[in-house]
């Protein structure tokens, strides 16, 4: 590309000034949007709910800049009469207006943090209530005459392997993307549900009146860890990490790689342009 001229009406002080300014807002622009990216995809990835809120104010801020940088270079490119820089500008506006609405969904999804909230009700206050549930039935089987207690045992470890499960089943469902597939693991958990339930109705017929408290304090364990799976469930199905993710490696990044080129285009088209004084 031959070096082009400012337009002879201006003083070659004044459009030097102009162009060295454009030149530096158009840097300042890949900057701030690299900032923004960057901002945004630690917003998907961060563990906490306050450092994705962090990140995502961060993400806003440094597109607020963008804008700014933006309204600031168009005046100038239009005053010096560089037409191919503002239809490249306005090839980046373009890109920016989509990757800015994806990245609204994304930084809204991210900040909710659904799937992780899912986790850690599934690694904590659940896995609490497992494991009192399978306290409560060994203090049942202990309580039980021996010549009942294989049985009990039985019956008892059926109970818990059936809740087992139904941990085993949370951690795919809280990564899972699919809503049939997330159907299908339900389906199971409340297969196992059942199977725990019935373990539990029949083990009460067979131990001994003193050992049934006991059987009561773990049907009101397997009540408050099927309470926890129901959370678990909706805050996973809500899966807002899940789809934060998709979104930024996917839409996100090819309208990033769009804004960027276009960016790069513009600092070139600028680098190269050149003054002669006519007057």
């Amino acid at each position: 590309m031959v070096a082009a001229s400012v337009a002879c009406i201006k003083a070659p002080e004044s459009a030097l000034r102009q162009l060295t300014e454009s030149r530096e807002l158009a840097s300042s622009l890949l900057v701030q949007f690299t900032k923004a990216a960057d901002a945004s995809n630690r917003a998907v990835m961060a563990d906490t709910d306050d450092a994705s809120a962090a990140f995502a104010n961060e993400a806003k801020e440094a597109i607020e800049a963008v804008n700014k940088d933006v309204g600031s270079l168009r005046p100038i490119l239009n005053d010096l009469g560089f037409t191919d820089e503002s239809r490249q500008l306005d090839d980046f506006n373009g890109h920016f207006d989509k990757y800015r609405k994806v990245d609204g969904q994304i930084l809204t999804l991210a900040v909710e943090n659904t799937n992780l909230k899912a986790q850690r009700l599934s690694f904590g206050p659940a896995n609490d209530a497992s494991d009192a549930f399978r306290r409560t039935l060994e203090a049942a089987t202990a309580a039980t005459a021996t010549k009942d207690q294989w049985e009990a045992k039985t019956l008892g470890l059926t109970a818990v392997a059936a809740v087992r499960e139904i941990q085993v089943l949370q951690a795919p469902h809280i990564a899972e993307a699919s809503d049939d597939v997330m159907t299908d693991l339900e389906k199971r958990m409340a297969t196992s549900e059942f199977e725990a339930r019935n373990a539990l109705r029949v083990l009460e017929r067979r131990v001994a009146p003193a050992a049934r408290q006991h059987v009561a304090a773990a049907s009101a364990s397997l009540d408050r860890f099927m309470e926890l799976n129901r959370e678990i469930v909706a805050l996973s199905r809500r899966n807002t990490n899940v789809r934060s993710l998709a979104l930024a490696l996917g839409q996100k990044r090819t309208l990033s790689s769009s804004c960027e080129e276009d960016l790069r285009v513009l600092q070139d088209a600028l680098a190269k342009r050149g003054f002669k004084a006519t007057r």
